[in-house]
């Protein structure tokens, strides 16, 4: 069986502003990633605060990623971020991450943090991968769970990107 490299225009992906028309996609995402969801009515009244946005990251005209973030003065805190279980490791949260890493600067907001549960080794891995440093340890941090929290950061001026 001969197996076949992925060429970079097959993991490009899409990276745009989340819209009304998405939130279908973005559940069947959410579900198919996390046990305890966000369900329609956080992702709404989260992204009706002025300082909350949401991206989607879309291949072949369908949604196959989302982040939501706020921005803060001094730095950008992501509060989901998921790519779908098919669409993994084919370039799509990286691209989400470096889409990120395009709104620092030094004068503004230096850094980019988010939790990860504790139990959720792969995406601590994929930060990881794509500069972010663990840099604190929430104690029982979720409310659905008596489970710990770590937070990773990244700095402008970190290392690059990893792809």
């Amino acid at each position: 069986m001969e197996l076949r490299q992925t060429s970079d225009e097959e993991r490009r992906v899409h990276v745009r502003w989340m819209i009304r028309r998405d939130m279908a996609d973005v559940l069947a995402i959410e579900a198919e990633c996390f046990e305890f969801l966000w369900l329609e009515e956080d992702f709404v009244r989260c992204l009706r605060q002025r300082n909350c946005l949401g991206m989607v990251a879309e291949r072949d005209d369908r949604v196959v990623g989302f982040m939501i973030y706020e921005l803060g003065r001094s730095r950008i805190h992501v509060l989901n971020f998921a790519v779908g279980a098919g669409e993994r490791r084919r370039g799509a949260g990286t691209q989400m991450v470096a889409k990120l890493i395009e709104k620092l600067s030094v004068q503004r907001r230096s850094r980019i943090t988010l939790e990860v549960r504790e139990t959720n080794l792969p995406a601590q891995l994929f930060f990881r991968a794509t500069g972010f440093q663990a840099v604190s340890v929430l104690r029982e941090f979720y409310e659905d769970a008596p489970e710990d929290a770590y937070v990773f950061a990244y700095r402008v001026g970190q290392a690059a990107l990893r792809a």
